[in-house]
């Protein structure tokens, strides 16, 4: 019974200090704003941490979907591999297999030039030009500068490689020109189309035949040959991880 009056008196207590006391309103309102502002920060946490669990979910899903997939890519390519090599041995040819190795590139090699990184590439070989890769499509290649392996990618001028151009496997020589790359040194009676993809052609042993590189855009006639203009798959703003291809 003491209790219940002792809690009555400071419960009238604290109302008269509210209602006629500015000391006591100010107590009563901070004391009301902590607890609002603890009560809305700990109900940001806990959203927070919500958003992040099912965002993590999502990448999870997303991330075994990819996986899943990837294992598909993998065990076609094995097995169109392994048939491969079954028909080259049949006709008593080396067998196939191709290396690649990836690579992190570290920093451009000048701020105002986008088209060349500096890599980290632990195998290189001065005496080699390697071809540059990036999600499947062929990026450029890797030159020696200064004893160090520099990326030129495709829209270096020296970036240059050889190609074939539409179903007809018209031959060219590629080379980069800043935001669009030529194919140069196209036959005159060769007719190569706008929309025809352009691959690579192994025959320089850069790369490997059949990689894609880019669609034609554009044919210019010039005296003793064509010209295709072609926009690129792979278009590389910032420095990123690639594949370089070791051995064809």
């Amino acid at each position: 019974m003491n209790k219940l009056k002792l809690f009555l008196f400071l419960v009238l207590l604290i109302f008269i200090s509210v209602e006629f006391t500015d000391v006591g309103r100010g107590y009563v309102v901070g004391l009301n704003n902590y607890v609002l502002i603890r009560y809305m920060n700990i109900k940001k946490y806990i959203n927070d941490k919500i958003d992040e669990h099912f965002q993590q979910q999502e990448k999870i899903i997303k991330l075994k979907a990819d996986n899943e997939k990837l294992k598909k890519s993998a065990l076609l390519s094995i097995a169109f591999a392994g048939k491969l090599n079954e028909i080259l041995k049949d006709n008593n040819l080396s067998i196939y297999k191709p290396n690649v190795e990836l690579v992190r590139a570290i920093s451009y090699s000048n701020l105002n030039n986008y088209n060349r990184v500096w890599l980290d590439f632990k195998d290189f070989n001065k005496s080699k030009i390697y071809g540059l890769l990036y999600k499947g499509y062929a990026a450029g290649i890797v030159i020696e500068k200064n004893s160090h392996p520099l990326g030129l990618l495709l829209g270096d001028p020296n970036s240059i490689f050889s190609v074939y151009v539409g179903d007809d496997k018209i031959p060219g020589v590629l080379q980069g020109n800043k935001q669009y790359i030529l194919v140069k040194y196209i036959p005159l009676w060769k007719n190569p189309k706008i929309g025809d993809d352009v691959i690579t052609s192994g025959l320089d042993g850069i790369f490997f035949q059949g990689i894609r590189v880019g669609k034609v855009i554009g044919v210019m006639e010039e005296e003793s040959s064509k010209t295709a203009i072609v926009r690129p798959f792979v278009n590389l703003s910032i420095p990123t991880f690639l594949h370089v291809i070791t051995k064809n």
